[in-house]
């Protein structure tokens, strides 16, 4: 099997999982699950293989969640 295909249904699991679990997220922790996706892709893309992808959503989601948390003290 492609692991790009494994790759792509883990995360969609996860993100399924995670959005069900629990009500009115906060917009860092919106921000840090985009992140891990959106970086893990592009991690992927440019590094490929499994250590790229890791480290893209690593990366992401630290960066989503800083955006997340400037967002939640302007309200």
């Amino acid at each position: 099997m492609n692991v790009r295909i494994i790759l792509s249904t883990v995360a969609c699991t996860a993100a399924l999982g995670l959005a069900g679990c629990s009500s009115n997220p906060t917009n860092q922790q919106v921000g840090t699950g985009v992140g891990a996706v959106a970086g893990g892709v592009v991690g992927n893309a440019v590094f490929g293989g499994t250590l790229g992808t890791v480290g893209g959503a690593a990366a992401g989601a630290l960066i989503g969640n800083e955006v997340g948390k400037d967002r939640d003290r302007r309200r």
